[in-house]
């Protein structure tokens, strides 16, 4: 159902105090949701703060309270406005992926301090194409690759990338199947599903693609998957990290040793929370 629509005054002040009041009851940040949604439909982010006082008008408050039933109607934000920054990239994005959130900039930071000097790269489930396409951004020199098993992402995650200009090989498939036999990768980075089908957080996230959050029954699959396969694509002391949940640590810190990774190492988000594991390869590949 569409809001009724304030009645003291069409300027963009009124509306902004509107739009706050509206998401009172829908949102942890009001105050930020009104200023983004009121941003979305002025095309600028300096009318509102240069001329509050001018009229919104008709065309545009249509679009204004269009978005505004989406997001009081359960849409994440991010999905309502069709766009969402992700290190300092305007990334694309709908319901085809996940919404990148911070907690993965601790991995592409991470990956930041350990890209090689030379070689190939590679993200697995990439999604929207978040992490390959903050580090071609940082590194073009480097040879970029991408796997996705969802046509929707991909196809998403392309249009990303061509967007932004940045060149990435993008794969289709499952994990390290959708790759070459004979590619091998220096760094290999994931941020797979890894919730369990009876995670209780599944219920807030009811709005993205399931695939991309559930891994299986333990939540994980994906991880027991992606190495078991990836040791066919290692060149010599290759590092890999994945993102996890945060109580997910132990688990694949296990893991990763059994898998004859070594060096391995958990990172905290800017939370404090175990975010982050990784590990260099310790045995070549013959």
């Amino acid at each position: 159902m569409t809001p009724e629509i304030p009645t003291s005054g069409d300027s963009l002040r009124h509306w902004l105090a509107w739009l706050r009041t509206q998401l009172a009851a829908h949102s942890d940040a009001p105050e930020q949701e009104a200023h983004w949604l009121l941003e979305e439909v002025l095309d600028s982010s300096t009318a509102l703060w240069s001329h509050p006082q001018a009229p919104l008008g008709e065309a545009r408050r249509g679009h204004l309270l269009a978005l505004l039933a989406r997001r009081v109607g359960g849409e994440p934000l991010p999905y309502c406005l069709g766009h969402w920054s992700f290190m300092e990239l305007d990334l694309r994005i709908d319901r085809r992926a996940l919404i990148p959130r911070p907690d993965t900039e601790t991995l592409v930071r991470w990956a930041l301090e350990h890209l090689p000097n030379k070689g190939a790269v590679l993200d697995l489930g990439t999604g929207c194409g978040a992490i390959i396409l903050a580090l071609a951004q940082a590194r073009p020199d480097l040879d970029h690759w991408a796997v996705d098993r969802s046509e929707d992402a991909l196809a998403l995650a392309r249009q990303n990338g061509a967007a932004l200009g940045l060149p990435v090989r993008w794969c289709i498939g499952d994990w390290c199947q959708a790759l070459p036999a004979e590619q091998r990768f220096s760094l290999v980075l994931s941020n797979p599903p890894y919730l369990a089908v009876d995670d209780a957080h599944l219920s807030e996230l009811s709005a993205e693609p399931i695939s991309a959050l559930v891994a299986g029954e333990t939540g994980l699959e994906a991880y027991q998957a992606i190495l078991a396969g990836v040791v066919h694509h290692l060149e010599p002391q290759a590092r890999i990290a994945f993102e996890h949940g945060h109580e997910q640590g132990p688990w694949l810190r296990q893991l990763l040793r059994e898998h004859g990774w070594e060096e391995v190492e958990t990172h905290r988000d800017l939370a404090g929370r175990e975010r982050v594991s990784s590990a260099v390869w310790g045995t070549p590949y013959a």
